[in-house]
């Protein structure tokens, strides 16, 4: 089987646009590909440039196209837009001034500032500083115009970020953890540990990671799946563990209440259509339940439970979660019988946007 192809993150792409960006505003014609340093990991690449264009004295726009590799992936083929103008020297030693455009999310937290973080930063500054003039400053207003739109399918909200993407990132390299090929590899690590435990974490991402090691969890007993929960509770069936206990982001293991064990946004959704559910059959009123039903997001809703649990006194919050609880740990356990003729006992652990625990099956 040949290894998943990776690709690039958001901040390359970024980076790429707006180098053609300033190229073209200085004169260089015929911009097909742009050399790009990553810095980390330290190596040169080249990235295709899909339009560049002068738009004014001045000012020039370098547009790519995202290419996270063998990742199920909503970016990919998003339009990453670069607008590059001179603008008059100040006091600043940088030459350098970043600035998020529409589709560039905003930190709600920090004042609303744009979500392009340090490697974004570190990626423009490092590959544009080259090819400034001494006397050249620049504005770069980086957009990304499906921003906004994509935001909606992803649970940025709950992490306080607003009204578009981030540009997140540590590396250059977009790591194929949703190829089918990735799924062979976070098999193969599970086999091994079943070797030695009885009883694994799943951890979905880098939050329930961060999250479980900070709670004092065996490291060697946790194991990444990403969005492939069904196979790897399969997995985990065959390998004839007893215990799982699966620790994640309540607007990813929610889903799981829903019997979706594949809990891609490209693939499935319905968590709104879930939680609303739930909260029906634990007696949540009508007029509510059409509120809850219209939340932007998951975490708005569980925040919309807690509000309403604050004003009547009624533990909404634990009464809906409890039932979502049972029903990821009972469907689950299906699965694994299903799939493997196994029985497995299977908990979980559910957390919100602040990392905090909202329901937990098993005392960790």
């Amino acid at each position: 089987m040949s290894s998943p192809r990776p690709g690039y993150t958001l901040p390359v792409f970024a980076a790429a646009s707006a180098v053609a960006a300033l190229k073209c505003l200085n004169g260089e014609e015929q911009i097909e590909s742009v050399s790009l340093d990553l810095i980390d990991p330290a190596q040169i690449v080249q990235v295709a440039i899909a339009q560049v264009s002068i738009i004014r004295p001045g000012m020039a726009l370098g547009i790519t196209h995202s290419d996270p590799g063998d990742n199920l992936d909503l970016t990919r083929y998003t339009p990453i837009w670069a607008l590059v103008e001179t603008v008059p020297r100040t006091d600043s030693e940088d030459q350098i001034e970043i600035v998020g455009g529409e589709g560039i999310g905003k930190q709600s937290e920090n004042e609303g500032k744009a979500a392009i973080y340090r490697y974004a930063q570190k990626v423009l500054h490092h590959n544009l500083h080259p090819q400034l003039s001494p006397d050249q400053n620049i504005r770069i207003t980086l957009v990304l115009p499906e921003g906004r739109s994509l935001a909606k399918r992803t649970s940025l909200e709950a992490f306080g970020i607003v009204e578009g993407l981030s540009l997140l990132g540590t590396t250059g390299i977009s790591q194929p953890l949703s190829s089918p090929e990735q799924l062979s590899q976070f098999r193969q690590i599970l086999q091994e540990k079943a070797q030695h435990y009885d009883r694994l974490f799943f951890c979905l991402g880098e939050n329930g990671l961060a999250l479980a090691q900070q709670k004092g969890i065996d490291p060697q007993q946790i194991v990444k799946t990403a969005n492939w929960l069904g196979p790897m509770l399969a997995e985990a069936g065959a390998q004839q563990i007893k215990e799982i206990v699966l620790w994640g982001y309540h607007g990813k293991l929610i889903k799981l209440a829903g019997g979706i064990f594949h809990t891609h946004h490209d693939l499935a959704d319905g968590r709104l259509e879930i939680l609303t559910a739930y909260a029906a059959k634990v007696g949540l009123s009508g007029d509510k339940l059409t509120e809850l039903f219209s939340a932007n997001t998951v975490q708005e809703g569980l925040e919309k439970l807690r509000q309403w649990q604050k004003e009547s006194g009624e533990n909404w919050v634990e009464r809906v979660y409890s039932e979502i609880v049972t029903q990821i740990n009972r469907r689950s356990q299906a699965y694994i019988t299903k799939q493997t003729q196994q029985q497995v006992t299977v908990h979980s652990v559910l957390f919100d946007g602040d990392r905090q625990i909202i329901l937990q099956s098993v005392k960790i």
